[in-house]
């Protein structure tokens, strides 16, 4: 490890391919009524076997978590990446699977937080690592949070009618990550108040009732934690970036019974989740051009799929026969997300640079400045 790491193994080593999580949900009430059988098992922790109408499928992920699995057990794999994104990484969290399959839960939790996702586990952890490394870096925390709705990107954090208006493009940096020109970025000092501003961005989400879900997410949502350290004894600064992001469920409209509004925003999710398949089938057959360009989602997600990130896939899936074809298809596309290869690197920059880049900055601005001769 560098000079200034903040003491992390694991898997700051494993910088290739992307993980994929599996989870099983319990089966819901819609589910029991009609007296639905389980088609789904795991007859060990990296193994997942189906009972489709083609036969008994089996697929291997990193980790397959059962529909008893806490919420704890779940973030405790995860939360190593955490320590990767402090240290300089910029790392992907994301979760996939058909309308009413878990994501949200896995990503956010209960509303009422008695059994927190990875999201209010995440900012929890950032603040603890700091605190911890407090005597040898500084920190800065800022985060912007978006919505992907109707092709449509939508800045969480300010008024509905606010956003509607503003003009939010996807860009990317010279060292390819990605960023949003446009997007309110605000800066926060706790985990405490980092959880309030996101629960408020959360009511401007777009939600419905579905037939499969009572709170379906009609959007995609995303949110960057954007990490700054500074190393107190040579001045290195390292800059990480956290995308949490709960995608918006796959779905066919005659099982979710979705309105004319609604049957609109899911071709607009499926059309978006189908690029997204291109991008990965693209990345996963290693062909020379990837479609990142065809849809807002896959142009957000093009530094965490085949780019320089840490990348980490839930893919969240139904134990029930009347789910068997919509499961099926999730596990196959989990499998393609598997084969990808990222190269993830460390955003950092020296002492030197760091002051020349302020120079610039305040020449750009007019001011004067005393040079060091």
């Amino acid at each position: 490890p560098s000079g200034d790491h903040l003491g992390f193994g694991g898997v700051c080593q494993d910088l290739g391919k992307i993980r994929v999580f599996c989870r099983i949900r319990p089966f819901n009430k819609s589910e029991v009524a009609r007296g639905s059988q389980c088609v789904v098992s795991h007859p060990d922790e990296y193994t997942i076997t189906v009972e489709s109408s083609r036969g008994l499928k089996e697929f291997q992920f990193d980790r397959v978590f059962s529909s008893t699995s806490s919420q704890e057990n779940v973030f405790e794999d995860t939360s190593r990446l955490i320590q990767s994104a402090v240290d300089g990484y910029n790392v992907c969290i994301f979760a996939y699977g058909q309308t009413g399959s878990g994501k949200t839960f896995t990503m956010i939790g209960d509303k009422q937080q008695e059994a927190p996702g990875v999201v209010p586990r995440a900012f929890k952890q950032i603040f603890q690592i700091m605190e911890e490394n407090k005597g040898r870096f500084s920190f800065k925390v800022s985060a912007y949070m978006l919505e992907m709705y109707n092709e449509r990107l939508l800045d969480l954090f300010v008024a509905p009618s606010e956003s509607l208006s503003k003009k939010l493009e996807v860009r990317k940096d010279k060292n390819g990550l990605v960023y949003v020109q446009g997007a309110e970025t605000r800066e926060v000092t706790s985990a405490e108040e980092l959880f309030l501003m996101f629960q408020q961005g959360c009511t401007n989400r777009h939600i419905a009732s579905t037939r499969m879900n009572a709170e379906s997410s009609r959007s995609h949502f995303i949110i960057a934690i954007i990490l700054e350290s500074t190393n107190l004894t040579n001045g290195t600064v390292s800059y990480g970036k956290l995308s949490l992001v709960d995608l918006a469920g796959s779905e066919r409209a005659a099982k979710t019974g979705a309105t004319d509004e609604q049957l609109k925003e899911a071709n607009s999710i499926n059309k978006s989740l189908s690029a997204l398949g291109d991008v990965i089938s693209a990345l996963s057959n290693e062909q020379p051009f990837v479609p990142y360009r065809n849809n807002k989602l896959t142009m957000l997600m093009q530094d965490s799929l085949g780019g320089n990130a840490k990348t980490l896939m839930f893919v969240n899936i139904s134990p029930a026969e009347w789910n068997a074809e919509e499961t099926v298809a999730s596990l196959i596309y989990a499998t393609r997300v598997k084969a990808i290869t990222n190269s993830a690197q460390k955003n950092s920059q020296s002492k030197e640079i760091a002051r020349l880049k302020e120079i610039i900055i305040q020449l750009k601005a007019g001011e004067s400045v005393e040079l060091d001769v």
